[in-house]
């Protein structure tokens, strides 16, 4: 029963992702958090650009407005949150949070049966997003606003998966079966939806390779540096059940630093983490 149903799941992601409307909920909380501050007159840019990366969504949504044909008229792609918000401005940002704070408060009851794997999964994603931006910065010299986007938002799928399987009681009863589709879909589901919410190409591929295990000698591009920072982040703060999710193999990490380069990574992205839920009071 529970393997039809995952079928039929897969089946109705697949048209939603064909129309053209695509609406789920995240994490409530951050969104109401980020509603709140854009109330305060006195919010700067770089403020702003912070706290609506926190919501990885709203994230998606206004980078995908920015580069829309009418806000975008030169053709030059973004990436990144906070150019994102000085090309679309504050209002549109407004409009944008408050409609995914909606989407969000309509349907956060199906979401309960979800609530701890929804805490793991935004502490996971904290990490992963500092990991982003230490190591873009620090290692690979690339766009570090552009990395941790991409970190917010690698893990969308699990929170979409989850908003789906919410409406199958079966599913949501059988533990085993859901981890497994969580955790075997929710990159090429997350790809897909980025894909639709139309996000640029690097984050597209960054995204979708970020659970296919490879070797790195040496972080040059954006996917690189995803697949590392998850990595690193799955050591101490994986989403993953392990009572039904063998270890994932971070060996790759320490082929590509030595202890004393890879504690002065974390620790720098420790402080990038505490920033986040600093920002968002929390």
């Amino acid at each position: 029963m529970a393997n039809a149903t995952t079928f039929k799941i897969l089946e109705d992601i697949a048209k939603d992702l064909s129309g053209n409307e695509i609406n789920f909920p995240t994490f409530l909380d951050i969104t109401f958090q980020v509603r709140t501050a854009l109330k305060d007159p006195n919010l700067n840019v770089e403020q702003l650009a912070r706290l609506v990366g926190a919501e990885p969504l709203m994230s998606a949504k206004i980078i995908r407005m920015a580069n829309s044909v009418a806000m975008n008229p030169s053709g030059r792609e973004i990436a990144d949150v906070k150019s994102a918000i000085v090309r679309v401005g504050m209002e549109a940002v407004r409009t944008v949070s408050f409609s995914v704070a909606m989407e969000q408060l309509l349907k956060s009851k199906q979401m309960q049966p979800f609530e701890k794997i929804s805490q793991r999964l935004w502490e996971h994603t904290a990490h992963v997003a500092a990991l982003c931006r230490v190591l873009a910065r620090k290692v690979a010299k690339i766009n570090g606003d552009e990395a941790m986007f991409t970190g917010l938002v690698h893990d969308l799928g699990v929170f979409y998966l989850m908003s789906r399987a919410a409406n199958f009681p079966e599913l949501v009863a059988d533990k085993a079966e859901l981890h497994s589709l969580l955790v075997g879909w929710h990159d090429n589901i997350g790809h897909a939806l980025l894909s639709a919410l139309g996000s640029p190409e690097t984050v597209l591929v960054a995204v979708q390779e970020h659970e296919t295990d490879r070797e790195v000698a040496q972080l040059k591009t954006l996917s690189d540096v995803l697949y590392i920072a998850n990595k690193i982040a799955n050591r101490t703060s994986s989403w993953r059940d392990p009572e039904l999710d063998g270890a994932v193999d971070t060996s790759v990490v320490d082929r590509l630093f030595d202890a004393e380069t890879l504690a002065e990574l974390i620790e720098e992205s420790e402080e990038e983490v505490q920033s986040l839920k600093a920002a968002l009071g929390g």
